[in-house]
């Protein structure tokens, strides 16, 4: 059997640890793997991975020496317009089977699995996800690969933040990425102590908003953090509640969008074990002729659940953590 192995959609931390356990549990089980490179694109333009040693797409297991821990990914990633079509699907299927490509690893997310989901339409071959965003926002696993990485990067920031914060008696609006869904938004602030936080999932109005920065201030705050994922649907929009916020209150407010370098960065060990198991998994399941699925982790145990199901099926904001954050910024 062949293994294709590619990185689709946005990057994120501990897609490379994840193709490196690919790679490394396929040769352990005797199996060839072969890495794509750019995601549904380089499969088009049948851009494969290639070394000094493998001219042919073919990854030996010194190919992923020495990339666990970095961020990115090794074999690169796009979107692709053209797969999109039907004959950009058929295609593909094409291109498999002419280099004998018997089953298929996509690392990435919802947009990524769609895509798997049309490529099983016209193609016989197998195919395994595995979770890489750092949106944290697919059904079928607690954490997707990346996540904890992101989380942690926006904490960092937030902590430089709130120094200049207190010293300046200033309130920051932090965007932070998730255009659906608020994980990063809603576990970042309570990491850091933010005050509120805005998600997609959760109407909010500006008077609210508002209102409770003033109880803060008659709390005694000085400066304060509001977290707020960028899909939220704050129909003043982040300049709009800045500028509503300075004509309602003393605070003197700043706006930061922390955008893409929210994906970058060396992967958490959590993100590099999560990874490394989930890519294992996911070659482990192939070979046991699982089709159609994504590799997961749920509880502490390893999930196969249908890809459709990860995004049909919603994946909710827990209440607990917005109660608690509530309680907490005080």
């Amino acid at each position: 059997m062949r293994i294709g192995v590619f990185t689709s959609g946005g990057d994120a931390p501990g897609m490379n640890a994840c193709i490196r356990a690919v790679v490394r549990s396929s040769h352990a089980a005797g199996v060839e793997v072969w890495g794509i490179r750019r995601g549904y694109a380089g499969l088009l333009e049948e851009d494969f991975y290639v070394s000094p040693v493998h001219l042919n797409g073919q990854m030996g297991v010194r190919s992923v020496s020495n990339i666990i821990h970095r961020g990115g990914t090794i074999l690169r990633t796009s979107r692709s317009d053209e797969f999109q079509t039907q004959a950009g699907q058929e295609k593909a299927a094409s291109i498999l089977n002419k280099h004998a490509i018997d089953g298929l690893i996509a690392i990435g997310g919802d947009g990524t699995f769609h895509g798997a989901v049309a490529l099983r339409n016209v193609w016989n071959g197998r195919i395994l996800g595995c979770p890489g965003t750092i949106d944290n926002d697919l059904f079928g696993t607690d954490y997707t690969i990346g996540f904890d990485t992101a989380i942690n990067t926006v904490m960092t920031a937030i902590d430089k933040l709130r120094d200049t914060a207190d010293a300046t008696e200033r309130l920051f609006l932090i965007e932070v990425m998730g255009r659906h869904s608020g994980y990063i938004a809603v576990d970042s602030a309570l990491s850091s102590g933010a005050e509120q936080v805005l998600v997609p999932e959760i109407d909010s109005e500006i008077e609210t908003v508002v209102k409770r920065l003033e109880e803060g201030r008659q709390r005694g705050k000085t400066s304060s953090m509001v977290i707020i994922a960028e899909g939220n649907q704050m129909r003043s929009g982040l300049e709009g509640l800045r500028k509503y916020i300075e004509e309602s209150t003393p605070y003197e407010a700043r706006v930061l969008v922390l955008g893409h370098l929210q994906r970058g960065g060396s992967p958490s060990a959590r993100d590099r074990i999560l990874a490394s198991r989930l890519g294992d998994f996911a070659v482990r399941s192939i070979l046991e002729g699982s089709d159609g699925m994504m590799a997961g982790e749920m509880n502490g145990s390893l999930t196969l659940t249908p890809l459709e199901d990860t995004w049909n099926n919603q994946k909710n904001i827990s209440d607990a953590s917005l109660t608690l954050l509530d309680m907490l910024a005080r």
